[in-house]
């Protein structure tokens, strides 16, 4: 599947329970493009493994979409901080180091659409 805005590679993932609300239009799976770093809604069944776009960056599973909706909101701090909390706090309890997926990210992503080292920075004194 592909990104609408830039023709990227989508990641996809199913919400985990607890997030939805968080998730782009209540959907139940969401895609994070792999080159500007834009979430979409998707019905796309959730990729897998190491043929996941993204697969060296996010983890798998319910951390690596509690990441990427992270991600989907980091483009408005202030309007998206409780989702960004519960997103933040959800992946650290599944085990993630957000700050290195965040950095990962940073360095895989060939044209994010916000500047990841500044957002992470913003979040760091956020959080």
């Amino acid at each position: 599947m592909s990104c609408p805005d830039c023709d990227g590679d989508l990641a996809v993932f199913a919400v985990p329970e607890p997030l939805e609300s968080h998730a782009p239009e209540a959907a139940l799976t969401v895609g994070l493009c792999a080159d500007c770093l834009r979430l979409h809604s998707t019905e796309a069944p959730p990729s897998d493994g190491a043929s996941r776009p993204l697969a060296g960056a996010l983890p798998d599973g319910d951390a690596g979409a509690a990441v990427a909706l992270l991600v989907g909101m980091l483009d408005s701090l202030a309007l998206n901080r409780a989702g960004i909390v519960d997103c933040v706090e959800f992946a650290e309890r599944s085990g993630t180091d957000v700050h290195l997926t965040l950095d990962r990210l940073q360095q895989t992503a060939t044209a994010p659409h916000f500047d990841v080292a500044r957002r992470q920075r913003q979040l760091d004194a956020f959080l």
